[in-house]
């Protein structure tokens, strides 16, 4: 079996630091779904319209080197126990593929790229190659009575404070992703015994600075980065 990409996600998150590690986390999170140009037919798209959300298939493109192993560390268990790569949504995986479940906010007809998916609620950096795309039906894909093994309920989230007046500038859906984002605390378990290192993240095309102490993280700066991501 040969597969290909069929479309390209553009996201507001530039680089995979700082990503939500599970879709709906961050639901202000915006990106684009921009077809190949063989697949741009608006009839491959009849009747999506209807749904309000859609399943992705996609592919770990940053990390399709680093190979895999059968067992990994989530960081739902602190970086510290080991589980089967089965039993988590690791990035390293045998075959590189990724499931997730976005929000369909729209669909725009342009000229050059034909139909451009619009989405919300995404955990995808940018350039992020998609396979496949499926509608999500409620009445068979929402269990509420199912179990979530290790990761039963909502991360932790931090309280988030802007020390730097250039965020309050920043265009309102932006300053929720950032916001949203750096609440989940994305640094690695392993880096989490360094309060008030300064960390980066490429978020709505903007390089944002913080550090995190305590149940605190402390937004310090924001800058329009040089890489990608979709901007406010």
């Amino acid at each position: 079996m040969e597969i290909r990409p069929i479309a390209h996600v553009r996201s507001c998150f530039g680089s995979k630091f700082a990503v939500p590690r599970q879709p709906g986390l961050c639901p202000s999170a915006w990106g684009e779904l921009v077809f190949e140009p063989e697949f741009r037919q608006a009839e491959a798209l009849r009747g999506m319209e209807g749904f309000s959300h859609l399943w992705l298939i996609f592919g770990f493109h940053l990390t399709v080197d680093g190979g895999w192993t059968p067992t990994v560390r989530p960081p739902r268990l602190g970086g510290n126990e080991r589980v089967g790569v089965f039993a988590t949504r690791s990035t390293f995986r045998p075959n590189n593929l990724g499931l997730s479940l976005v929000r369909l906010d729209g669909i725009e007809r342009r000229e050059k790229e034909g139909s451009v998916l619009l989405l919300g609620g995404i955990d995808l950096v940018d350039g992020t190659p998609v396979f496949d795309i499926k509608p999500y039906i409620p009445y068979a894909e929402a269990l509420p009575d199912a179990r979530g093994g290790f990761a039963p309920d909502e991360p932790h989230r931090l309280g988030v404070v802007a020390a730097t007046p250039a965020f309050e500038a920043l265009p309102e859906r932006s300053q929720r992703v950032i916001v949203e984002a750096l609440s989940l605390d994305p640094r690695p378990p392993a880096g989490r015994d360094e309060p008030g290192r300064i960390h980066g993240a490429s978020l709505c095309g903007l390089e944002v600075k913080f550090r995190i102490e305590g149940d605190e993280c402390q937004i310090l700066s924001v800058e329009v980065s040089s890489g990608s991501g979709l901007n406010g």
